[in-house]
């Protein structure tokens, strides 16, 4: 079992898979004030960093060419990576270290302002693959900034988790999702214990130690020792969580943030799942809409193929078949982007007439199966981090009377979602740490939010709210009239140019402003 709805815009869809690199010179890049004047990474003002021993804050990255993974080219010239150590525990930061895999590609114009952190959502998204496919929609940013993104803890090449091979993988996708039976629902939740018991024996002692937090406080490090005396960042989806409590424990050291798709502060567990339940509903009566179909028929229609999935797997051009599991993900994942929806279209219409291969296609990238067989590790690495985030532990019974207003919020995907509540954590080895995050950051500068209204993974409505509890002053809130998940690279040359007149000239947009 996995929990099917990512808040992530771009990994799915990055090309690249870089997760090495190999020997070069150190740089420190000094530019624009941003360092102390003497090389050393500059020093934090704010009472919220922990005293660090100088073995970590002065460490000098050996930034080098990229290497290859597997299948997957090393990207271009201008991209170099390097490792970075962090403490593996923060409340013992002079003990034992791990290394985070960082890239970056450096500023091609003299005018440079600093480094720029990206984030791509997840959580558990490989910032070292995603950053150089993303960086064609941002090439007017590296201009002025060193591009730098990384795998975070737990994350691809800094220390991945894998929690089961691609066999129990694959043999996990039969398992169903929306238990109807006793014996149904008693291998969907001996599912869910095998997998937190597989990430116990992969990850060991790191399990307790890949929460958010962890990772916010790995980039002020990341800050320090890259010279910057201020943190600009671009946040997507779960990165607009991340950027949050970075703010909230440094808001001093905020400088230039972007929140993209941003999610909900406010909404435990059972709140985000109720969320992405109507989200993701909303998208999909978008999409009917579109096609010229009514929203109520048409889900009506799809919640009737799913049933008959659910009874009888369907058959595909390979020999697998497609399960309801399946075609619920083969469903999510051209919902994310509204350029995808052709692609729909004729994954349902061949489903209809018995021929399931599409929505299986679908469903396997949604789920980065490649022609071998073969499965990514995001999800795993997802899991492991929101559950050491989520303190609550929904209970069977208390689960299964949500779900009559999981189903009436989206027959379709509801259920699946509703079920996940107590199913995504069930008996995990390691207990969570809170009901929601915080994200007040009173003092830091203003940080800009784009809230997207038609977006189905991070819905609209948790822009306002994450604008709110970041506190008067700091949360500035830009809407796109839009579809698909996250805003910045789509389109819309009012959100593009909002985004870049405030990340290179630090002008603040009016709070509120719309781009249609």
């Amino acid at each position: 079992m996995a929990r099917f709805v990512r808040w992530t815009a771009l990994t799915a869809a990055a090309a690249l898979l870089v997760t090495g690199c190999s020997g070069g010179s150190s740089d420190s890049g000094e530019a624009d004030g941003k360092t102390n004047g003497s090389g050393s990474p500059a020093t934090s003002a704010d009472a919220a960093t922990p005293l660090l021993p100088s073995s970590l804050t002065s460490q000098k990255l050996d930034w080098g060419r990229c290497r290859a993974t597997g299948d997957s080219p090393a990207p271009g010239d201008q991209w170099q990576c390097a490792t970075l150590k962090t403490p593996l525990d923060w409340a013992e930061p002079e003990g034992r270290t791990i290394d985070l895999a960082l890239i970056r590609a450096k500023a091609t114009g003299d005018d440079r302002i600093g480094s720029l952190l990206f984030n791509f959502g997840g959580p558990g998204g490989s910032g070292v693959s995603t950053l150089p496919w993303f960086a064609t929609s941002a090439s007017e940013l590296g201009e002025r900034y060193d591009l730098v993104s990384w795998d975070p803890r737990g994350v691809g090449a800094s220390e991945g988790v894998r929690c089961r091979s691609d066999k129990e993988i694959e043999a996990s996708e039969s398992v169903d999702i929306t238990p109807d039976t006793p014996a149904e629902e008693t291998a969907y939740f001996r599912d869910a214990a095998a997998f937190g018991q597989g990430c116990q024996k992969s990850a060991g002692n790191l399990m307790a130690h890949v929460s958010t937090t962890d990772t916010a406080r790995d980039m002020d490090l990341m800050r320090q020792v890259l010279g910057d005396r201020k943190t600009h960042y671009f946040g997507v989806s779960y990165g607009t969580e991340l950027g949050g409590v970075y703010a909230h424990l440094f808001p001093k050291n905020v400088g230039r943030l972007i929140l993209d798709a941003v999610a909900d502060p406010s909404a435990d567990s059972e709140g985000h799942a109720e969320n992405q339940a109507r989200g993701f509903q909303r998208a999909l009566d978008n999409y009917l809409e579109s096609t010229g179909q009514d929203a109520e028929a048409g889900t009506r229609k799809i919640v009737d193929l799913l049933k008959r999935i659910d009874a009888q797997p369907m058959p595909t051009s390979s020999d697998r078949k497609l399960t309801e599991t399946l075609a619920l993900i083969g469903l999510i994942r051209p919902l994310y982007s509204e350029a995808s929806w052709p692609t729909l279209t004729s994954a349902l219409a061949a489903a209809e007439q018995g021929d399931g291969s599409g929505l299986l296609s679908l469903a396997d990238d949604y789920n980065d199966r490649d022609a071998s067989g073969n499965y990514a590790t995001g999800t795993h690495s997802q899991r492991v981090i929101s559950c050491l985030d989520d303190k609550q532990r929904p209970t069977v019974e208390e689960m299964k009377k949500l779900l009559p207003r999981f189903e009436k919020v989206s027959p379709v995907f509801g259920p699946m979602l509703g079920w996940d509540t107590a199913g995504w954590c069930h008996d995990w080895p390691v207990a969570g740490q809170y009901d929601t995050p915080e994200v007040s950051a009173p003092g830091a500068a203003p940080i800009l939010l784009v809230g997207n209204t038609g977006d189905p993974a991070t819905p609209y409505e948790g822009t306002r709210r994450m604008a709110d509890e970041l506190g008067k002053g700091v949360g500035v809130m830009i809407t796109w009239k839009g579809e698909g998940h996250s805003a910045y690279g789509k389109g819309s040359d009012c959100v593009d140019s909002t985004v870049n007149a405030y990340l290179l000239q630090g002008t603040v947009p009016k709070d509120g402003k719309v781009c249609s």
